[in-house]
């Protein structure tokens, strides 16, 4: 896509066209493919969605998401009872692990505890992130397990050998240093990089993922 003012408007477009965010309140800025997402919506899952439409626009190498939850008085909800219903739909979700728990602040959900997998902290995230009265979610769930470096970079290489999403003759390498992965090289789309960055949080130990990847577009 050609001009910042084309991927402006395509932005622009995908917010309206996407129906699960509502757009009114939301002002796009685009620099040379560095989109800002200004203004409000008025849940959580919006705002979630409101990134993920952005990424899906030819030319987008990154999305800065700086839109605040404002939500509407029917859905407010008191800490106690936020946080109680947080922690029985982390409960009720056989992939979130026990003794991972929520606690609530002015809507604001701070999730602790420690699991295994990066996949089943992500789990943790989604299984409270649609709840009504949630404003943001703040992960501060612990990696415990204590992975072998070489085996986390042969295991993350191979799973993206396998992913169809990744291109044969792709670049993008893997390197494991403790439990961080950083991810280097050229990816095509967004769906690639989510691609490759999903399979670098499955090994086991994974703390953090650094997402070094070029999006080429």
């Amino acid at each position: 896509m050609g001009t910042s003012k084309d991927i402006r408007d395509a932005v622009e477009a995908e917010l309206e066209f996407d129906p699960l965010v509502d757009d009114a309140d939301v002002h796009v800025v685009n620099i040379n493919g560095d989109v800002a997402l200004n203004g409000t919506v008025p849940s959580y899952p919006q705002y979630l969605e409101a990134t993920a439409a952005a990424q899906r626009v030819a030319g987008v190498r990154n999305v800065h998401n700086h839109l605040q939850v404002v939500l509407p008085d029917e859905d407010y909800r008191d800490d106690a009872i936020l946080t109680t219903v947080a922690n029985n739909a982390l409960a009720l979700n056989v992939t979130v692990p026990d003794g991972v728990e929520a606690t609530a602040l002015d809507g604001n959900l701070t999730l602790t505890g420690a699991v295994q997998y990066g996949r089943q902290r992500k789990a943790a995230e989604l299984a409270v992130a649609g709840l009504v009265g949630v404003r943001n979610v703040k992960d501060d769930i612990e990696i415990s397990y204590d992975a072998d470096p070489v085996d986390v970079t042969f295991l993350v290489q191979d799973a993206l050998n396998r992913n169809a999403l990744v291109d044969d003759d792709s670049d993008v390498s893997v390197d494991a240093s403790g439990n961080t992965v950083t991810l280097r090289g050229h990816v095509r789309t967004w769906a690639e990089r989510d691609a490759a960055v999903s399979a670098a949080w499955m090994a086991g130990g994974v703390m953090q993922v650094r997402d070094d990847l070029d999006i080429t577009g």
